[in-house]
């Protein structure tokens, strides 16, 4: 009775299966001959629609910036030179690299002992010279007395002889006598004139002393000043570079020993382009006081001094293009001469300019903007200034509209895009919804009618959005991929 059992469920399951498999075959049959009875559907095309970055364009007035790259330098700067030779006797503790020191302050004194001992010897000499002037004056008084005395004798011959005279023509004197006092008259009248020489002679001398006494004064003078030269002190409050000295060493005439520069007078010397430098001139052709900021290229650092620009230079420079301008910086503390720093100049404002991302325009001068219907239209702008990342464009039609910022080989005037705007948060874009032909619709709800795998409740609500004039295209799509169409 087992045996009997066990053959007859097994002819029971044996007989299932075949059953299934008839089924199964059944279906695929007629799911082939289905497939094959249906027509060729052709796809209709869909716009491509883009997304795009988008910024809007406002006409105003902008202050460009000219950025350049310049040198700090100190505007007033000397060089400390030995005026005379000898050995250093006395250092100042200031006198080393980076040393502050102060307006007349004695940096170095070079052996003074042979400048002191020329300057006692011209001071004798002075001495000596001024004792010849007192000399020459009292000679020269006596020299005057002297011939005072000796006129008023040869006046006194002079009357004897005339008295002589007057006797012999009346017959009473001699002629022996008449004689003597003619010879008497005439030694007078050379006495006087020896007396006029001495005197000649006493007012020569005392040029020559008034003579020798200004040379004493000059060569007191260049002994002096030779004695200042073995002193080297300051011109100004500053600080030494490049110092070369140590104490007891030997230095020659004119030799550099350090240069001070002052760190409160500073500039900034930097070149640009010719046009650059076109922009900063005024009508009658003179350089603007541009305002001026730098900055030290260490981003760590942030000094930062402004100030304006005061002159340009008087040539190009051989070998070089463009001008070197300078400006004159303010309070510029943390700065040295011979830093490379960033420069930024303020040009004259420009009027009726929109600033957008570089990136928004070609190499033509054009922009895309959003136009009609979210399609692209090309707007030819003139590019007055670059400044960074962003330009300064100026044209007709582009206030108030919405510019494209990154250019794509794959955007072009009339294509259709999705407007991103930067700086704004966006609404999520409605769905793209079709309007379907009553031959397509027919051939969606048939095919949703005959799935029997989709549940009861997502079969009706698919119905029932193909049933509405507008169907999203996305439901649209995945119904299609599903068919196979």
């Amino acid at each position: 009775m087992r045996f009997v059992r066990q053959t007859l469920v097994g002819v029971l399951i044996v007989a299932l299966s075949l059953g299934m498999l008839i089924y199964a075959g059944a279906a695929v049959r007629d799911a082939v001959q289905a497939k094959l009875a249906e027509e060729p559907r052709a796809q209709q095309p869909r716009e491509r629609v883009f997304a795009v970055n988008t910024v809007r364009a406002s006409l105003g007035t902008e202050t460009p910036d000219l950025i350049a790259f310049g040198q700090i330098q100190s505007r007033r700067t000397l060089e400390l030179r030995a005026a005379a030779s000898g050995r250093i006797t006395n250092l100042s503790p200031d006198f080393v690299e980076g040393g502050a020191v102060r307006t007349g302050e004695v940096l170095m004194q070079i052996d003074p002992a042979e400048s002191q001992a020329a300057l006692d010897r011209v001071q004798s000499d002075l001495l000596d010279a001024q004792a010849e002037v007192r000399d020459a004056d009292r000679a020269r008084t006596l020299a005057v007395d002297e011939l005072a005395a000796a006129q008023d004798q040869a006046r006194l011959r002079d009357s004897a002889l005339a008295r002589q005279q007057d006797l012999s023509a009346r017959g009473i004197g001699s002629a022996a006598a008449e004689e003597t006092a003619e010879l008497s008259a005439a030694s007078a009248r050379q006495a006087v004139l020896s007396r006029r020489i001495a005197l000649a002679q006493a007012e020569a001398r005392i040029d020559q002393a008034a003579t020798r006494l200004a040379r004493a004064r000059i060569a007191l003078t260049e002994a002096e000043r030779d004695l200042a030269d073995t002193r080297v002190t300051a011109e100004f409050d500053g600080t030494l570079s490049n110092v070369t000295l140590v104490q007891g060493r030997l230095v020659s005439s004119n030799e550099k020993l350090a240069d001070l520069i002052d760190p409160h007078q500073l500039e900034v010397a930097f070149r640009v382009s010719t046009v650059q430098y076109s922009r900063l001139l005024d009508g009658s052709g003179r350089l603007i006081a541009a305002p001026v900021s730098v900055s030290l290229n260490d981003r760590v650092s942030g000094l930062t001094a402004t100030g304006v620009l005061s002159r340009d230079a008087a040539l190009a420079g051989e070998g070089q293009s463009g001008r070197l301008l300078f400006a004159r910086l303010d309070a510029a503390p943390g700065f040295k001469p011979g830093d490379f720093v960033t420069v930024r100049v303020q040009e004259p404002p420009l009027d009726r300019v929109a600033r957008l991302p570089a990136s928004a325009l070609d190499a033509s001068g054009t922009v895309l903007v959003l136009g009609e219907d979210e399609r692209l239209e090309v707007i030819d702008v003139a590019l007055m200034r670059r400044q960074g990342d962003d330009v300064l464009v100026r044209g007709r039609g582009l206030d108030g509209r919405d510019v494209v910022v990154a250019r794509t080989p794959l955007l072009g005037p009339g294509i259709r895009v999705r407007a991103v705007r930067e700086g704004a948060e966006q609404a999520p874009a409605p769905p793209a919804m079709l309007q379907l032909s009553d031959e397509r619709r027919a051939r969606l709800v048939a095919f949703v009618e005959q799935n029997n795998r989709m549940p009861s409740e997502a079969k009706q609500r698919v119905l029932t959005q193909l049933g509405q004039t507008q169907v999203p295209a996305q439901l649209v799509e995945r119904i299609e991929s599903r068919m196979g169409g």
